[in-house]
């Protein structure tokens, strides 16, 4: 298996406009969530300290308010992150490709969904009917279950390996849509399928590289934790409500850290990792067959492909020569 690190990491590197875009975006919704809740449990307890009203009231109404913050956060992040997403991916695969970066990197990756994607919903579809089928695929070449039922002292090994290729699959579709932006003469439920049934030829070094990658990520957590004992040990000496915000504070910085700088480095390599082990692949009916078997999804992302694909003139067995035609 040949890793990409380095490739990755330089394009990675080339493309931090998109990598502060996203960092940007996630701080700016930490502020915005921190001053809604804060709002929200601000006015609750204000109301119920003046007795306007009862505690049931406010519970259902903290509820909703719960309720309304998620249904925002989903639009949100259908119709917002995924396109900073899908437009960070078109400038990767335009590194990866080309080995340069357009200079307007934000127009270019803008202009870029706007020609692939009609309408944002049909991104978020293509990446959903992705991801079921990447899931079902990986489910059916990598059988866990077995190998736990034959040695069951692994039990817990192997139920960390597969949420691990769980999270690995997370950034698989991403690679397809890379794919899907280097060809753009296809359309998109065509070029997402070709992409899957090219991942489904190339599946062991890119999942295997994105593996190298999580089981990484889970080891740094656990070194981490260690690295954080002696801080949680000073932090125990100070008030409770000091310490509680101390401890917001770490794992805000944690989380930041991690989706808006390991997140797009680990989607960097990815895509990387596929698009360069995939390039002198082409789709077969063979690999198609194989995903088909163990993907139930499959068919009707073929389906898709087949009802987007246009239709071909028909064929003038005595076409009239158009005048000039010949004169190029």
């Amino acid at each position: 298996m040949v890793l990409h690190f380095r490739r990755a990491t330089a394009v990675f590197v080339r493309t931090m406009p998109f990598v502060f875009l996203r960092l940007g975006v996630g701080i700016l919704l930490g502020i915005v969530s921190i001053l809604y809740f804060g709002t929200v449990l601000w006015l609750g307890f204000r109301l119920l300290e003046s007795g306007s009203i009862s505690g049931p009231i406010a519970g259902v109404g903290l509820l909703l308010s719960v309720g309304v913050f998620v249904a925002g956060w989903r639009l949100f992040s259908r119709y917002v992150l995924y396109l900073v997403k899908a437009g960070h991916i078109a400038v990767i695969a335009h590194a990866v490709e080309t080995g340069e970066v357009p200079p307007n990197q934000l127009r270019f990756g803008k202009d870029r969904v706007a020609e692939h994607f009609a309408e944002a919903s049909v991104l978020f579809a293509i990446d959903q009917a992705i991801k079921t089928v990447i899931n079902q695929f990986n489910d059916g070449v990598v059988s866990l279950a077995s190998i736990a039922s034959l040695v069951p002292a692994l039990r817990t090994l192997i139920r960390l390996i597969g949420k691990a290729i769980a999270i690995a699959s997370s950034y698989i579709d991403e690679a397809i849509i890379a794919y899907m932006f280097t060809n753009p003469e296809k359309n998109a439920w065509n070029a997402a399928k070709d992409g899957v049934v090219l991942y489904g030829k190339n599946w062991k070094p890119v999942l295997g590289t994105t593996l190298v990658i999580v089981l990484g990520m889970y080891v740094t957590g656990i070194l981490l934790l260690l690295a954080l004992s002696p801080v949680a040990n000073l932090l125990s000496g100070l008030s409770s409500t000091v310490e509680l915000a101390s401890w917001a504070v770490l794992v805000g910085l944690f989380l930041t850290v991690y989706a808006g700088l390991l997140k797009p480095w680990v989607k960097t390599v990815v895509i990387t990792t596929f698009l360069v082990e995939s390039r002198d692949s082409t789709p077969d009916s063979a690999t198609v067959d194989r995903i088909a078997d163990r993907s139930e999804k499959f068919s009707e992302l073929v389906s898709k492909a087949e009802d987007e694909r246009p239709e071909e003139r028909p064929h003038d067995p005595d076409p009239t020569p158009v005048a000039g035609a010949n004169a190029r």
